[in-house]
């Protein structure tokens, strides 16, 4: 968990200046408090190993049963709106590496315009986007808005797990930008590999509030263990189907 204390404090050093001296992203949302967790235990190798076994094995299997979908999936997207097929971003991942994150597009090519938020915005305005879920958001397209629903748009992720960047379990990856807003929790970010799904998304995922989400994550980094692990993974399951907080 020092470690990855000192990797927060390397990601806050980094922040260009005019970032720096932003202390909300808006009016009702707040910078996360301090919160009094327990030091992160470090992963055992039997722990770490079996991990990365469910992550390969699961994700190989995902990625064959969602092939075929995945080329209509595809077909949709590209016949329907221009643009690339994929989404990329740089996220941060375990100890504070930068990695890319793939999604399925599901936003328009000028989806900056449609929100009307552009590079003459204040940073804050454009976090906001990022960390509130809006019900009626411009950028989305008809067919992103299905995927959205239905998590499709993350399955090129599966990718990302299979190169061990994220798990099939573990905190959603964080943008650069948005570290600045987990202020004590952060470090509980840094020490584990991003996931796919978690306990924020098995949850209510958007439902749950933004300062919630970071707890609820900070709270699966302490005590998570094989046994937490495979109750999420269980849990995602009809969390998806349900679509409860999906946007």
């Amino acid at each position: 968990m020092r470690r990855a204390q000192a990797q927060a404090e390397a990601v806050y050093e980094s922040f260009p200046a005019t970032f720096a001296d932003e202390t909300h992203p808006s009016e009702g949302l707040r910078l996360v408090d301090h919160a009094s967790f327990a030091e992160a235990p470090a992963d055992s190798w039997r722990y770490r190993f079996v991990k990365r076994a469910m992550d390969v094995l699961g994700a190989l299997v995902m990625t064959i049963l969602m092939a075929i979908p995945g080329i209509f999936i595809a077909a949709a997207i590209l016949l329907t709106t221009r643009g690339p097929l994929f989404y990329h971003e740089q996220r941060i991942g375990r100890d504070g590496r930068l990695f890319r994150i793939w999604k399925f597009r599901s936003m328009y090519s000028n989806a900056v315009q449609r929100a009307r938020i552009g590079d003459t915005e204040p940073t804050a305005r454009v976090l906001e986007w990022r960390m509130r879920k809006h019900r009626r958001d411009p950028r989305i397209t008809p067919v992103g808005g299905f995927l959205r629903r239905w998590s499709l748009d993350e399955l090129p992720q599966l990718f990302n797990v299979l190169c061990g960047e994220m798990s099939l379990i573990g905190p959603r990856p964080i943008v650069k930008t948005e570290a600045k807003f987990y202020g004590d929790l952060l470090p509980f970010y840094l020490a584990v590999t991003p996931g796919l799904s978690g306990l924020w998304q098995v949850s209510g995922r958007s439902r749950v509030g933004y300062e919630k989400r970071a707890r609820l994550d900070a709270l699966y980094v302490r005590s998570r263990s094989l046994r937490t692990d495979l109750n999420i993974l269980l849990r995602t399951i009809p969390a998806v189907l349900s679509r409860v907080g999906a946007r």
